[in-house]
């Protein structure tokens, strides 16, 4: 499966899309009703059912037990006979998807029909460790949920600071709920990862960390030896209580100030970008027109030596097989498959599956089951070469396409991105998941023009036109491209503006 490309297929007399001449299925562009006589692709067709935007159609008869197909690809099986017309979905579709037919490495792109884009630069704050920022922060990280109320005040206490002329953005908090409790091994060790990510980031000149002191989560594993000016740590123990550590921090961070100022954005080469992908509140549009677009956009980046990392583990299965076509080496394909291996393992534990992931809200937008979610959300990936897989919040150091091992709830996913070191993100919403990051720009992308007019002080970008027929996924992804070296370069984005600052570190052991 490749980017969808719709170019002839929307006109405004089409109130149903045919992805792929394989499928029997195709998706209303809007609310439709029972008893509708409608023309599509040259024959009649009379609707059995009420058919909301964004729902599928059956276009053909599908006998019971048969394969549903979507995107050219298998969703699952008709439940019963599915009359040509009728509505389709959980009612009449069992999750069954058959094991994928594995391969790798043989659909690895070189890119040839994806242009140069312009700009090649954008304007950001260089480090000394050769990565960029596309914002200059003071992190303030908590080290356990004994810290949280600590880091908050410190920041408060920066609240009102006038940053105007100094080039700092400001000073954000990262508070979270675990640090102690913790067993030591794997889940200890992501949040190390995690929190270490936040503070040493491109997006962060300087940072605190602040601790109880007598927690799991030890404010020494942070410190470098030797000290350094622009990381510093402090505990409530030693700083002698609540009020004390949080002078302590803003005393710090006060000495801080001046030198950070004083950095300026310099021109910059795009193979500096690392940009995080990620989908929330998806609908049945999200595989048509913003992630699509959203893959092209990637694929502009990475054939300029930048980074685009896809995440979200339970939401590539059904879809893996198409990665590892793509993988840059079989190891690489198999690194892939061990992930999905993994999380499958990890969700039996609490006797869960893959397709408890389609939310409420997933459902009523238009999607049937993970498969179809999936299928539309890899798009997000473009057609580059896979060229590496990652831990959860492991260090970013590559360019060209790659995968992180999220889970698909969005702020856990988006924290995963940004600890890797992602230095801007893009977000497809269909549902308006409102989510930002405290250091980090995120685009917010709707998919489609209902949502993105109703909620036009959250979306930044909308890709509704592509279903619209007003622009093509190329022309979108163009423009979500342009508005990306926008942002990286300073400008605000919606969520930005409102204040939006999630970050909710992934805990996969238990509480001791």
């Amino acid at each position: 499966m490749e980017l969808v490309t719709l170019q002839g297929r929307v006109k405004t007399d089409n109130p149903l899309l045919r992805l792929s001449s394989r499928d029997n299925v195709a998706v209303a562009r809007a609310n439709l009703n029972a008893g509708d006589n409608l023309t599509f692709e040259g024959a009649a067709l009379r609707l059995l059912d009420n058919v909301s935007m964004g729902h599928k159609v059956a276009v053909q008869d599908i006998p019971g037990g048969a394969n549903v197909y979507k995107y050219g690809e298998d969703i699952g099986t008709a439940r019963r006979f599915i009359p040509r017309g009728e509505w389709v979905h959980t009612h009449n579709v069992r999750f069954d998807v058959k094991d994928r037919d594995w391969a790798f490495s043989t659909n690895v792109s070189n890119l040839s029909d994806i242009p140069l884009a312009e700009p090649r630069t954008f304007l950001g704050y260089p480090r000394a460790d050769g990565r960029v920022g596309t914002r200059n922060y003071i992190a303030v990280a908590g080290a356990s949920n004994c810290a949280a109320h600590a880091v908050s005040e410190i920041e408060a206490f920066f609240r009102n600071e006038d940053f105007s002329g100094t080039n700092i953005d400001g000073v954000m908090c990262f508070p979270h709920g675990d640090g102690c409790g913790h067993s030591e091994g794997p889940d200890t060790e992501q949040l190390r990862r995690t929190i270490d990510g936040v503070m040493n980031h491109p997006n962060v000149a300087a940072a605190i960390i602040v601790g109880l002191g007598c927690e799991v989560n030890q404010i020494s594993y942070y410190l470098p030896e030797g000290g350094n000016g622009f990381r510093r740590g402090f505990t409530l123990q030693e700083s002698g209580g609540t009020q004390n550590v949080v002078q302590d921090g803003a005393k710090a961070i006060r000495e801080m100030l001046d030198q950070i100022g004083k950095l300026e954005r310099v021109e910059t080469a795009v193979s500096k970008i690392i940009l995080g992908t990620n989908c929330g509140g998806s609908d049945g549009f999200s595989g048509i027109t913003a992630n699509p677009a959203l893959g092209y956009c990637s694929d502009l980046l990475v054939k300029l030596g930048g980074a685009s990392v896809l995440a979200e583990t339970p939401e590539i299965y059904g879809a893996e097989h198409l990665l590892t076509r793509r993988a840059r080496s079989r190891e690489i394909g198999e690194k892939l498959l061990q992930k999905i291996v993994w999380y499958k393992e990890y969700v039996a534990r609490f006797g869960g599956s893959f397709d408890d992931n389609p939310s409420p809200g997933n459902k009523a937008g238009g999607l049937t089951n993970i498969a179809e979610k999936s299928l539309g959300a890899a798009i997000k990936g473009g057609t580059a070469p896979l060229d590496g897989v990652l831990d959860y919040a492991e260090r970013i150091s590559t360019s060209g396409f790659l995968f992180m091992n999220t889970p698909g709830h969005d702020p856990q996913s988006l924290t995963g991105l940004a600890a890797g070191g992602s230095n801007i993100m893009i977000f497809t919403t269909g549902r308006g998941s409102a989510i930002g990051f405290p250091t980090i720009p995120v685009i917010k992308v709707s998919t489609n023009s209902k949502t993105y007019n109703n909620m036009r002080g959250n979306m930044d970008i909308n890709a509704g036109t592509i279903a619209d027929g007003e622009e093509n996924i190329r022309q979108v992804g163009e423009r979500m491209y342009r508005f990306l070296i926008e942002v990286a370069s300073g400008r605000r984005t919606f969520a930005e503006q409102l204040g939006h600052r999630e970050f909710v570190p992934w805990r996969i052991g238990p509480v001791m």
